[in-house]
């Protein structure tokens, strides 16, 4: 599903550089749920951008669904993106103006759909995250909770191989945290591919699997460490 192989990754500021990533290299599997976690500045983002397409590294190599990313031109990468990503974001980024029937749409808008056959996968999606009966109310007339659900359904409905969360519950309460992440967890039990970006450490636990970084690099876990010393 995803490859990525020596990663780096270096922003410059005049003469200054940051290395936001450091040699990192990665695997997620078909059907995978992975959270990706550590402390702020350690390349979360940094590593999310560049998985989904929306910035590149200054070395290293990454595979996406077995198709070698790094030498598209920009606008391939943008149908890329359109088709094979799902993107859900910590402040939900839905249009206020549209209704979240619309909202979830977009991508299919996008991609040329028919408009019947694009409201019809919309409200399936819609229908699939629980809000079958919110179709034509705003952003502001749903609750933070909802507003996330829409977003995921948003995700969904080009049906991509992978979807990318960003802090998806960082601006919700603790109950309607999680209630998406168990909404999470029944998308990953019925074939979804997950990449969970969070601070979180109680969040990341609930993935299948956490990936550590720290100072842009990939570090093992205790139970990596715990493994290693078992083995040796």
């Amino acid at each position: 599903m995803l490859v990525m192989k020596d990663i780096i990754k270096i922003y410059k500021n005049g003469l200054l550089e940051l290395k936001a990533l450091d040699r990192v290299s990665l695997t997620v599997s078909e059907g995978e749920f992975v959270a990706i976690t550590g402390t702020s500045g350690s390349g979360k983002s940094t590593l999310m951008h560049i998985v989904g397409c929306l910035d590149r590294p200054n070395s290293g190599e990454y595979f996406l669904d077995g198709e070698d990313i790094f030498g598209h031109p920009d606008e391939r990468l943008a149908a890329l993106r359109n088709l094979k990503i799902g993107f859900v974001f910590q402040k939900f980024n839905l249009l206020p103006k549209l209704d979240a029937l619309t909202n979830v749409e977009i991508p299919l808008i996008y991609r040329g759909e028919e408009r019947n056959i694009s409201r019809q996968r919309a409200a399936q999606l819609m229908e699939r995250v629980g809000l079958g009966d919110r179709l034509h109310h705003r952003p502001n007339e749903l609750s933070g909770g909802q507003q996330q659900r829409v977003a995921i359904a948003r995700a969904l409905v080009g049906d991509p191989p992978l979807i990318l969360a960003d802090e998806p519950t960082g601006n919700l309460d603790s109950r309607s945290g999680a209630e998406i992440m168990e909404l999470f967890k029944q998308l990953n039990n019925q074939g979804s591919t997950l990449m969970l970006i969070t601070h979180d450490p109680d969040v990341a636990r609930q993935a299948d699997r956490v990936i550590y970084l720290q100072d842009g690099r990939v570090i093992p876990s205790s139970g990596d460490i715990a493994a290693k010393r078992e083995v040796s």
